[in-house]
């Protein structure tokens, strides 16, 4: 399988903020993630994925403990251990598009050595004719995305999807 990789750039929340819907949206569709990132990163996200709202948390866990059984599972390599079908990829880290359906490489625009990253990485995946998209936040912040994925040429089009639009409100 060939993944799509979705990019969602953050301009005007904390990561956890922006990370949360996009996580339950998964969960919605009963997806398995594996969200791959540093280990300080990682951490702070374990701490908010809990107490993120007062009425509900984010079922989620480390690598390492009952890896298989988590339906989000944090860890520091992109390994579906618990069968993700989706790679939510932070701090520039990178997934083999091959493992998975979804790669969601979420980034702070405010880190350039990170932005950087989710540039050459969105090249490499439309360079090799996988569906790329690519959102930024709205001014309402975590609770919706901006689609602002450049138009392709007429006729032209990512493997397997039919090009995509400009300019789109996506509500995580």
């Amino acid at each position: 399988m060939a993944a799509e990789w979705w990019f969602y750039h953050i301009e005007r929340t904390s990561l956890e903020a922006a990370v949360a819907p996009l996580l339950e949206k998964c969960l919605e569709r009963k997806w398995r993630v594996v969200v791959v990132g540093e280990p300080p990163t990682l951490a702070h996200l374990d701490a908010a994925l809990w107490t993120l709202r007062s009425d509900s948390f984010l079922p989620h866990g480390l690598e390492g403990k009952d890896s298989d059984r988590q339906p989000v599972l944090l860890a520091q390599t992109a390994a579906p251990e618990n069968g993700a079908r989706v790679a939510m990829l932070l701090d520039g880290a990178d997934a083999d598009g091959e493992a998975f359906e979804r790669c969601l490489v979420v980034f702070n625009g405010a880190d350039e050595a990170v932005r950087t990253k989710a540039r050459a990485q969105y090249k490499a995946a439309t360079n090799a004719g996988r569906v790329a998209r690519y959102f930024q936040q709205t001014a309402s912040g975590a609770s919706g995305w901006v689609e602002k994925t450049p138009a392709r040429p007429q006729g032209e089009s990512a493997q397997g999807g039919q090009g995509s639009s400009e300019g789109g409100e996506v509500r995580s």
